[in-house]
């Protein structure tokens, strides 16, 4: 197929007549003409045979683009701010803000309003998630991120400078609010963008490991967090909460250079410049593929709220409970997350080597298991126990659960509406999670430590039977039929010639 007007080739072979070939081929011409590349000569072989790879989703480059790796470490630089933020808080409210903001109420009413506004960030996820979403359907991947990592550097570098309600009273906590709720919006329209811009660059065969890398931005932003608040405690009076979301300001600019230099999804490119951006993809998810947004939207319910417990709680637990002091709570929290880095990735190499949802079985069934363990393992009060423990709900159960959910979801909706069904997914969750804390709270006031040992539990089995429910995307019956399909083409490495990288 010839573009008139721009000296560029692309040669497609075809066995049969088939919609998706054409459509595709299409979009390879209109990817071509939107970049404008006029000086130089490309070509793109593939074979299409009656329905593309059967039972496989994915579309683009089997062999991913030649900006898959900056792709990849781009969104997970601004994924490390975003996380470092909103962790940030959530440490802040287990070890300070009862004390900082809510100093007329008691130690277990001040706890509980602290989570409060901990779980209102999670309350506007989803309208984060459905406004990044949306446009990241209409307008791209990259100008949201861009935008949600701004947001979230100016709303967490305020909380920095806020007043505490010594100083202004009343109005310290309704400033807090304002600037966790802006938080939250910002953080609802980040994930999404930044696993679709990583999934959409990546090789078929591994899009499960480059997803990860992204997701790596979670216990490395929560080790971030950790280290400063670890390395802030010692600094006299507010010092001691203020420097760590003072930091986020020098993070946020190392963030937008990096994620400034990463090039739009393919896929997104392809779409726009075919003409087929979907007008309202929104409210064509809710008609067409309402059932797996309802599925995405349990399964990571459950790792969500399995952090609320084995990560958030956990952290007041062990302090209220004078199983340690903040800084062995703090350091341990940090070892945890500084192996959580290197876990994830693992747990996303597994979901490229067996499948999305036998791993996601696997981790869920774990945490059923270790629910009651994992406060055994704490109330012993020693060190080197609380972080097993902490490697048992970090490193396993988060890091496993949440390696998968980034192709996972990617793979349950189709590219034209992918950005909307995954950050709907994801932080429509969020919600679950923002107040599980404080069901927690009320469950060990009635029943002590059993009562959020079983409320991690009954999350565990909601994962399971959620994942049960939900079709296995990329196991061992799609990886074949791939091998088989790169097996069949004419060439099986289609990059873009030396001329062609940018």
């Amino acid at each position: 197929m010839k573009i008139s007007s721009q000296i560029l080739v692309y040669r497609v072979h075809y066995t049969k007549k088939c919609r998706v070939c054409h459509t595709y081929s299409r979009r390879l011409a209109a990817v071509a003409i939107a970049q404008g590349r006029t000086s130089m000569k490309m070509e793109m072989v593939m074979q299409a045979k009656d329905h593309a790879v059967p039972g496989v989703t994915m579309t683009g480059n089997p062999h991913g683009t030649v900006n898959r790796f900056k792709a990849a470490y781009g969104s997970a630089a601004g994924t490390i701010v975003e996380n470092y933020d909103f962790v940030a808080y959530g440490t802040a409210s287990a070890l300070y803000f009862n004390q900082v903001f809510f100093q007329q109420s008691d130690p277990v009413v001040g706890t509980l309003l602290a989570f409060a506004t901990f779980a209102l960030g999670y309350v506007v996820r989803p309208l984060g998630g459905i406004i990044g979403g949306y446009f990241g359907d209409r307008i791209g991947r990259r100008p949201v991120l861009i935008a949600a990592l701004l947001l979230m550097g100016v709303a967490t570098t305020l909380i920095g400078v806020l007043p505490t309600y010594a100083q202004v009273g009343v109005l310290a906590p309704i400033l807090l609010v304002i600037l966790r709720m802006l938080q939250g919006l910002s953080f609802g329209a980040e994930w999404g963008g930044a696993i679709l811009m990583t999934y959409e660059h990546a090789p078929w065969k591994r899009k499960g490991l480059y997803t990860a890398i992204p997701q790596a931005g979670v216990p490395f932003g929560n080790m971030a967090a950790s280290l400063v608040f670890l390395a802030s405690i010692a600094l006299p009076g507010d010092w001691a909460w203020r420097v760590p979301f003072l930091a986020s300001a020098v993070l946020v600019l190392v963030g937008l250079f990096v994620r400034l230099a990463v090039e739009e999804s393919p896929e997104f490119t392809a779409i726009k410049g075919a003409g087929e951006v979907v007008k309202n993809p929104v409210g064509s998810v809710l008609r067409n593929n309402w059932r797996n947004l309802l599925k995405a939207l349990m399964i990571r319910a459950a790792e969500n709220a399995g952090y609320a417990i084995g990560i958030t709680y956990v952290s007041s637990y062990i302090i209220s409970e004078k199983l340690g002091d903040r800084s062995t709570t703090v350091f341990a929290i940090a070892i945890a997350a500084g192996i959580g880095c290197i876990a994830v990735l693992l747990w996303g190499h597994l979901t490229d080597r067996i499948g999305r949802r036998s791993v996601y079985l696997f981790v869920s069934a774990g945490m059923v298991i270790f629910a009651v363990p994992v406060f055994l393992l704490l109330n012993t009060g020693l060190f080197g126990v609380i972080v097993v423990a902490f490697l048992i709900t970090f490193c396993f159960v988060e890091n496993g659960l949440a390696a998968v959910q980034g192709p996972w979801f990617a793979e349950l909706f189709p590219a034209e509406t992918r950005a909307s069904g995954v950050s709907m997914a994801y932080q429509c969750a969020a919600v679950i999670g923002g107040f599980t804390p404080l069901i927690a709270v009320a469950l060990f006031t009635q029943f002590g430590w059993m009562g959020p040992a079983l409320l991690y539990a009954a999350f565990g089995c909601l994962g399971f039977f959620s994942a049960l429910a939900t079709k296995e995307t990329w196991g061992p019956a799609q990886r074949k039929a791939v091998d088989e399909y790169l097996a069949g083409l004419p060439d099986s490495n289609p990059e873009l010639s030396p001329t062609a990288r940018r």
